[in-house]
């Protein structure tokens, strides 16, 4: 029986779903809560320096899935995790030199915007520990992580409210529980750093979890042998840079050098891909503190927890789907898979918005009461959101992430036309999803046509 599932355990998508909605669950609460302890013009703050470090993510997501691609492609557990530590360093690096810059562009004090770039490096190592989770496919452990995390952070920035403390401390408050839930990470990675690198001298593939799924890839089986031969040339892996087989021996020190070279290549490629999704799904909420008036950014601010919640809802069925995206005799399948599951929860999400928006008033205040009949066209932003991240997650896992350019072009033209002509909220919510969702058609079609080539390409297996 191939190592390789024919479809993705119902069990690893509820459990990965829960941990990912218990994450995003904390953070739709600190959010709503700080709406209200803060005001309309304190949360303004707040929420942009939330979406600059939404933005500071990238590194760490574009981390994540290229030590789980690498690790089941053969990289060792000790290649892929200095590879996050280096990715770490170089994000605290740009993070202190970027503190002056966000401070002077949104007009907040130096300290809060610190605090706020003080996660990016603690995310990067978290994201490096999920990477290897969701690489040895521990999908429980991933499961309680990413909710661990969750809580690490928001538990206590709301304590730094509730005291009174103000938008700066709670901040640094959030980024020093990252901090901790990357130390938790670490250890809930014991188990696969145990059976990936039983010896320090090499490298073990294909051994089984305790629960029974492969940690990588058969090496015998004709889908691992189709897979290295679809991305033979293209020198993207840590394996390609340093040996000749799985079963190669342990690298020297040049070697790991290398590999740490190949992987960081490999990160900025995907980098330019995530940078593309997170910049389409923040720069509104961004530019509509500089073109709003105050009062009504703080509102744009919390209508667009709406499309944070059809966007980052269904997130795991990217990180369940990502290992059979990068093989092409089962990638449109997949693809196609997962964007008939985004495509019904995002229909639910905006129907969902739609019944809810009159108890936004109630929770966060009446001061909010104006974006109540605008939280659906939020939510279907979100929802087109979703399907982008669906098709770039799958150009990533190809290592082809040519296309992203249209995200791009797409989010220089949404932010020119929000400048010269989003002078309100409902203009600047209209304007942003129907960019949004013109991008999400383009990418799918490009994304689909490419996983059909590739699945056309004859490959003679051997015997």
């Amino acid at each position: 029986m191939s190592r390789v599932r024919r479809l993705p355990a119902v069990a690893d998508l509820t459990l990965v779903t829960a941990g990912a909605m218990t994450a995003n669950v904390a953070g739709y609460l600190l959010q709503l809560l700080a709406g209200r302890w803060l005001g309309v013009a304190g949360y303004g703050e707040f929420a942009s320096l939330l979406a600059v470090q939404l933005l500071c993510a990238v590194p760490a997501l574009a981390l994540q899935n290229v030590v789980a691609r690498e690790l089941v492609r053969g990289a060792r557990v000790a290649t892929v995790r200095a590879l996050g530590w280096w990715c770490a360093a170089v994000v605290a690096v740009v993070a202190a030199v970027l503190v002056p810059v966000v401070s002077a562009v949104l007009h907040v004090g130096a300290v809060a915007a610190a605090g706020a770039l003080l996660a990016a490096p603690a995310q990067v190592l978290l994201s490096g520990e999920q990477g290897i989770l969701q690489g040895g496919r521990r999908f429980r452990a991933l499961a309680t992580v990413l909710g661990g995390a969750g809580i690490a952070r928001v538990a206590p920035a709301l304590v730094v409210l509730a005291a009174g403390a103000g938008a700066t401390a709670a901040l640094w408050a959030a980024a020093l529980g990252l901090f901790v839930a990357a130390l938790g990470a670490r250890w809930a990675a014991v188990p696969v750093v145990s059976t990936l690198d039983p010896d320090p001298g090499g490298i073990e593939v294909g051994s089984d979890t305790s629960d029974g799924s492969a940690a990588g890839p058969d090496p015998s089986s004709a889908d691992s042998r189709h897979r290295d031969r679809a991305y033979a040339g293209r020198g993207s892996n840590l394996r390609e840079a340093t040996t000749a087989g799985p079963y190669a021996a342990a690298a020297t020190d040049s070697r790991d050098t290398l590999r740490i070279r190949a992987g960081g290549m490999a990160v900025l490629r995907a980098v330019q891909v995530q940078a593309a999704l997170m910049a389409m799904s923040s720069a509104d909420l961004i530019v509509a503190r500089i073109v709003l008036e105050r009062d009504d950014a703080g509102r744009y601010a919390l209508g667009a927890i709406a499309t944070k919640i059809a966007f980052w809802l269904p997130q795991a069925v990217g990180v369940v789907l990502y290992p059979r995206m990068a093989q092409p005799q089962y990638s449109a399948r997949a693809i196609r898979a997962a964007l008939g599951v985004l495509l019904g929860v995002g229909v639910a999400a905006v129907a969902g918005a739609t019944v809810l928006a009159p108890l936004a008033p109630l929770l966060a205040g009446g001061d909010y009461a104006p974006i109540e009949g605008w939280l659906w066209l939020f939510a279907l932003d979100g929802a087109l959101l979703a399907l982008l991240q669906g098709a770039l997650l799958s150009a990533i896992a190809l290592d082809r992430t040519a296309p992203a350019a249209i995200t791009w072009i797409g989010l220089a033209v949404e932010v020119g036309a929000i400048a010269l002509f989003a002078h309100t909220l409902p203009a600047l919510i209209g304007i942003s999803t129907l960019v949004v969702g013109v991008v999400a058609v383009l990418m799918i079609i490009v994304v689909l046509r490419a996983a059909v080539r590739d699945h056309d390409v004859p490959v003679h297996h051997s015997a």
